[in-house]
């Protein structure tokens, strides 16, 4: 039987917590992995619901690994792009030009959380763009725009391991082309904003990627590749990627929304993507 290890990390990950959790999960030893995380050795995954409640109440992302696996057993990296691999909502701050940002936020928040009809929603807030000038996206990109914490850690390790990697949003292809070439991604897929005299038209063209067209772009790369969904690795945050992580054998719910995370092999959301590297090493 393999051995299952323990991955613990945190902004601090306090000793006594430490050695409550190895203690919890019957397990021999506590290995430093960074100083964010750590692996607690041999654990019995039977503690899941202790070590969860545990790591609930002192803020610390937790999961259980199989022994020797590696970020090179998989073969294709999906990515979800807004408070995924960058840390807002383009939407929003795109928004915020026309003095609506709180307005689309709130029914962004509803969206992710599955409380509402995503495409239905995307319509109505790209609406609300209506009329702002083209030039408003260069300034979202260049001023607000952030990657997460670790992403570029992890799109270079898992490049150096041989993994394709897929960004696909139900954000814009002005942004996801951008980082598509930034960043080195092997495809990039958003939605298309129609431009009219050089303004938001508000409104997109072409086919919608919704939640259908997310699993369909991953579906279709990893059939591309003659992988087993076993060997693709997905990561989102909304009510929209859980499609998508459907279609990988092993799911990160990063910073996501409850419903996300009670469906994910894992989440991570108290630590940046390099957490990533902690359950799956490079």
């Amino acid at each position: 039987m393999t051995a299952m290890h323990l991955v613990v990390q945190g902004d601090e990950v306090a000793t006594p917590d430490l050695k409550a959790l190895a203690s919890l999960a019957r397990a021999r030893s506590i290995e430093r992995l960074t100083g964010k995380a750590f692996r607690i050795a041999h654990a019995d995954p039977a503690a899941r619901e202790a070590v969860a409640a545990h790591c609930e109440a002192a803020a610390l992302d937790w999961g259980f690994v199989e022994e020797g696996r590696r970020l090179a057993d998989f073969g294709l990296l999906a990515l979800d792009m807004d408070s995924t691999l960058i840390t807002m909502e383009c939407i929003d701050e795109i928004a915020d030009f026309a003095g609506r940002k709180a307005e689309v936020a709130a029914v962004t928040a509803a969206a992710m959380r599955g409380e509402i009809d995503w495409a239905q929603s995307l319509r109505s807030r790209v609406a609300a763009l209506a009329g702002l000038e083209e030039a408003v996206l260069e300034r979202v990109y260049r001023e607000r725009l952030r990657l997460t914490s670790g992403a570029e850690p992890l799109l270079a390790a898992a490049r150096g391991a041989g993994l394709a990697t897929l960004l696909v949003s139900g954000g814009f292809t002005y942004f996801t082309d951008r980082l598509g070439a930034r960043l080195g991604f092997t495809e990039t897929h958003g939605n298309e904003l129609v431009i009219e005299g050089g303004r938001l038209a508000g409104r997109v063209s072409g086919p919608l990627v919704d939640a259908d067209g997310k699993a369909g772009h991953v579906a279709r790369l990893r059939d591309a590749l003659g992988l087993p969904r076993e060997r693709v690795l997905a990561i989102g945050d909304g009510a929209n990627d859980l499609k998508m992580m459907g279609e990988a054998g092993t799911s990160i719910a990063f910073r996501a929304k409850p419903v996300v995370r009670s469906r994910a092999s894992y989440a991570l959301s108290h630590v940046g993507l390099e957490g990533v590297l902690a359950l799956f090493p490079a």
